[in-house]
């Protein structure tokens, strides 16, 4: 499998501007100015390249201006239709609903615009339907230490990062984090106050954690045997990065709501809820809404992408390819002696290293290498699926450089 070859420069000229007070400061963004992309690789502003292996923070999948992506954007429009609202039927929602629907577990589906939004869609999705389960007090949602679900003041609540929550306490109510273990998660589910448990099966801001098939297995025996619906998170590691085009099914398990988003429509902004036929059938409509989400332009691309994310070649490429990339990762390990521990699954991993992990990302970035932290002392790998393991080896080799300047 090969990615896309630079194309050359667009016409349109982009220069940068000064230290912006413009966009407000919640984000620390590296110069230079990025203008294009193509396949696996950004181009600044003076034509400098960089391999990506950050591809948005598991966004772009399918790598930069895929011909795929950029026709179907061109399909959609030609239609001259970009946003009905959802007062009003379109093809391309109805078409990407179904579809999920017959690759799932769900038989209803709820479009958003985010991973974060989807989360919070799902937290009020799992209390609207504890309302019909005959306990009054049933609305506590339950999440599990490392986890990141968003910034949102759900979700935020339900985020195990201290540094993210301190600034905006007091948080919302009703959400609990506990230990990933069962025997705390039996004492604090009670089927009377609780609605839900969300669950990342690789938890990717909390250090590209992957865990515990059998602890996730026992949190759906322990759900289901107590009337609480099970939530997981794929937001980062679903969609085909770990090999399979869900992340659970390889832990062979079912939930009742997933939450989906980055790399669906290819860095188009959109998530999706999937829900099971309970969940649905306690939905009512004003229940919840959404103005932009499930649009026809987005809808359309996304059609495309989880067609070719969910392609058997596509999934063997991903297995093969993130299995090399991890021993190539131990090899480094080996040779450098400033690895501490590599964990990951196929395209989604993590290498927690001795030094702050900003000043290697800042060594590989003067040597065109893009890479994204996940915690103070973890690099993480999140390339795009179509990557070969000729650019990754190229990668591999500034990374080494970088760790070892």
């Amino acid at each position: 499998m090969t990615s896309t070859m630079p194309s050359p420069a667009p016409t349109t000229a982009f220069t940068a501007t000064p230290a912006l007070p413009a966009i407000l400061g919640t984000y620390k963004r590296q110069a230079p100015l990025f203008v294009r992309g193509d396949g696996v690789y950004m181009f600044d502003e003076h034509g400098k390249q960089y391999l990506d292996l950050v591809a948005g923070i598991a966004v772009t999948s399918l790598g930069h201006n895929d011909p795929g992506v950029m026709n179907a954007m061109q399909e959609a429009l030609a239609t001259g239709l970009i946003h009905t609202s959802n007062l009003y039927r379109t093809a391309p929602g109805e078409a990407l609903a179904q579809w999920f629907v017959d690759h799932s577990f769900a038989s209803s589906v709820f479009f958003a615009n985010s991973g974060a939004e989807a989360n919070e869609g799902a937290f009020k999705f799992a209390r609207r339907w504890a309302k019909g389960t005959g306990h009054a007090a049933k609305h506590e949602i339950i999440a599990v230490r490392g986890s990141f679900h968003g910034r949102m003041p759900g979700t935020l609540a339900a985020t195990d990062r201290p540094a993210y929550r301190l600034p905006f306490r007091p948080l919302m109510g009703g959400v609990t984090i506990v230990e990933r273990e069962l025997d705390e998660l039996r004492t604090v589910l009670d089927p009377e106050t609780a609605a839900a448990v969300i669950v990342e099966p690789i938890q990717g801001e909390g250090g590209v954690r992957v865990v515990d098939p059998e602890f996730l297995r026992g949190v759906r025996e322990l759900t289901r045997e107590r009337n609480v619906l099970l939530i997981l998170d794929e937001i980062q590691c679903g969609l085909g990065r770990t090999g399979s085009f869900f992340a659970h099914e390889q832990i062979g398990i079912v939930p009742d709501m997933l939450t989906i988003a980055k790399p669906l429509a290819n860095g188009l902004p959109m998530g999706a809820i999937l829900v099971n036929d309970a969940v649905a059938r306690a939905m009512q409509p004003g229940d919840h809404g959404t103005t932009f989400g499930g649009g026809p332009l987005l809808a359309h691309v996304a059609h495309h992408v989880v067609q070719r994310l969910s392609d058997p070649a596509m999934l063997q490429h991903v297995r093969e390819t993130g299995a090399w990339f991890g021993e190539q990762l131990q090899g480094i390990a080996d040779r450098t002696g400033q690895v501490r521990a590599i964990r990951g699954k196929g395209l989604m991993w993590g290498m927690d290293v001795h030094e702050p992990a900003a000043a290697i990302i800042g060594r590989a970035f003067e040597r065109g290498l893009l890479l994204v932290s996940a915690g103070e002392h973890t690099l993480r790998f999140l390339p795009p699926l179509v990557i070969t393991k000729d650019e990754l080896a190229a990668g591999l080799v500034i990374l080494e450089a970088a760790m070892q300047a």
